[in-house]
This record gives structure tokens, C-alpha cells and sequence, in this order.
């Protein structure tokens, strides 16, 4: 969302303490941003649901990472392998449906979800990659550590 907000309007977070009772108004003609561009209040909702298409987004990407970690308790991924056809099918559909739902004309009225470009789906491919570095990491201890701390801690 904050690449969304720079992009758009160059809006700093010390700008933003302070700035809902303004961008809420839709008598206030005109809010002005870090560096002096003037928005109104039909641009700052724009801007603001656009931030809310990418954090839709960010938690789809996220969900890959959770699901494909939750295949094994102790194996790798390496070693279960990715032969599920339905979860991946599970995962192409999430992935399409948020990319239906950020595209179709209309839904930007009805859902207040706005188109994204392609880069701004890219934010939160980190995140789930850690998500997914962290789990093979614990199943690397499982495996090594029978019993021991980590087993007793997180596995479920």
C-alpha cells in the first residue's frame, strides 16, 4: 500500500497522522499531499481503495505460502513434492479470482476494488517467501531433532 500511496500522491507517513478527519470530508475540496499536489475527494477514495486492492492481494500471495506449508508436518516440500492437483488448482483459482476482482469493470462501484499494476502485486512476494523459508527451516529441525525443543514448541 505505501508504494501505491508514493506513486500516487507522495503522500509521507508523518503527513498521515492527523489526516483522516480531512480525507473523509467530501466537502473539503482539495487535500494536500507531501509535496503540495492537491487531491480531491473523489482521487483520495480512489487511492484509498487501490490500497485496499493491494492489501487483498498481499494476503492471497500470503496464503501460498501458508498453504503449501501446511501439505506435511515433518517433510519438505523438496520431499513431498508439489503432486496435489487439486491444491494447486486451489491456489491458481485464489490467485484468478483476486485478479478477477481487482480487473472486472464494475466492481470498482460495487466492491471498491481497483485495478493494480503488475508491480504492485510484487510487495508482499517477501513475506510469503519467509513465511515459507521459516517452515522449512523448523521441518529441517524436526527432522534432525526428534523430541527436542522445536517438536515440543511448535509442532502441532
Amino acid at each position: 500500500s505505501s508504494g501505491i500511496n508514493a506513486e500516487y500522491g507522495g503522500f509521507r507517513p508523518s503527513r498521515l497522522l492527523g489526516l483522516r478527519k480531512h480525507w473523509d470530508d467530501i466537502d473539503n475540496a482539495a487535500v494536500e499531499a507531501s509535496y503540495g499536489q492537491e487531491w480531491s475527494y473523489a482521487d483520495t477514495k480512489i487511492m484509498e481503495y487501490t490500497c485496499h486492492s493491494a492489501f487483498f492481494v498481499s494476503i492471497v500471495i500470503v496464503q501460498w505460502a501458508d498453504v503449501i506449508i501446511c501439505k506435511t508436518r515433518k517433510l519438505s516440500v523438496f520431499q513431498q513434492g508439489m503432486n496435489n492437483w487439486v491444491l494447486n488448482t486451489g491456489i491458481l483459482f485464489e490467485t484468478a479470482l483476486a485478479a478477477f476482482l481487482c480487473y472486472t469493470p464494475g466492481l470498482d462501484k460495487a466492491l471498491r476494488v481497483y485495478p493494480l499494476r503488475f508491480w504492485w502485486w510484487l510487495p508482499a512476494l517477501p513475506f510469503s517467501l519467509t513465511i515459507w523459508i521459516y517452515d522449512e527451516c523448523r521441518r529441517v529441525l524436526l527432522r534432525k531433532y526428534p523430541g527436542g525443543w522445536v517438536e515440543q514448541e511448535t509442532y502441532y
